[in-house]
């Protein structure tokens, strides 16, 4: 009888030891969770809350007013300037998005399937993280001698009679904006790129060449699909650091151009902070479903 008591208790024992097993377990993931909760809460949380409530508030030419009007977004949609603003922003996030990735594509497919060499993809690695041994805001001036009526591109040209006259659309323009634009963020599209790209399994390239492809077939039928991860990371880098951008803008197009962030930088200094947190509510909400967009299209857990 003793046995039989002891065989049932010990079940009902088991329950309750995993009670507080499960108590203690309880606490200690919130124990673990806690400083990232904090981190999070205290640099992304509040400060976008912050800037939300601002976004509300009046103000004058001297002051900012706490109150809650619609005022600001009403401005931003009714203004055909935004609208045009906004447009421009996103022209320059295509355009660097498909250049960087068409040559972040070529130089990490290059690094990835044609440099053998370990040290060798080390080395060429390194040389295309040189630019980012200096300042963008060096880098980006370093292409007004290059670029300018007088530079050295123009002068080039002319001296081998290639043009007439020097090309006036080389600085200060559209063009000038963007190839900064490739010049910066390039590396953002190539490093996710090369890193999917090493991690592609050979023999499937090996297995389809014995079947018959081509390197082109190859090149879209395997690698291109195996590399969707990597280009949706690269994307994301460079979408949001386009559209956050306004110092590259205000050099390089000479003030003939502007973009959703250089017209928040000029309602800052204008101490129009109302207007600049919505237009950055706004903007954070655009950038948010360009986002979510690339998201739905790519599982980038794959890559993480």
């Amino acid at each position: 009888m003793t046995a039989t008591a002891d065989t049932a208790a010990a079940p009902a024992a088991k329950p309750a030891a995993r009670r507080r097993r499960g108590g203690t377990g309880w606490w200690v993931s919130w124990l673990q969770v806690a400083p990232l909760a904090v981190i999070l809460t205290v640099f992304l949380v509040l400060p976008i809350a912050a800037i939300v409530t601002v976004s509300f508030w009046d103000y004058d030419s001297v002051r900012i007013i706490p109150d809650f009007v619609l005022t600001n977004y009403e401005e931003l949609f009714g203004s055909t300037v935004t609208w045009r603003i906004y447009l421009n922003t996103l022209k320059y996030v295509a355009l660097t998005w498909t250049l960087t990735l068409l040559i972040g594509f070529t130089v990490a497919w290059f690094l990835a399937f044609h440099v053998r060499s370990v040290t060798w993809q080390m080395v060429l690695f390194l040389v295309c993280t040189i630019p980012f041994w200096t300042s963008n805001i060096i880098r980006m001036i370093s292409w007004i001698p290059f670029l300018g009526r007088n530079g050295l591109l123009n002068s080039s040209l002319l001296s081998m009679g290639v043009i007439d006259a020097p090309l006036e659309f080389l600085l200060f323009s559209d063009f000038s904006v963007v190839l900064a634009y490739v010049h910066l963020y390039t590396l953002f599209m190539v490093v996710p790129i090369f890193n999917t790209m090493m991690r592609i399994d050979r023999s499937l390239v090996e297995a389809a060449r014995d079947a018959g492809a081509n390197g082109f077939q190859i090149l879209t039928s395997v690698i291109l699909p195996l590399t969707k991860p990597g280009i949706a990371i690269g994307s994301i880098f460079v979408v949001t650091q386009v559209m956050g951008d306004f110092i590259t803008v205000r050099l390089m197009s000479g003030g003939q151009s502007a973009s959703v962030g250089l017209m928040m930088a000029n309602e800052i200094s204008l101490l129009q902070y109302p207007a600049a947190a919505a237009n950055a509510v706004i903007l954070l909400l655009v950038v948010l479903l360009m986002v979510a967009a690339m998201l739905r299209v790519v599982d980038i857990r794959k890559e993480l």
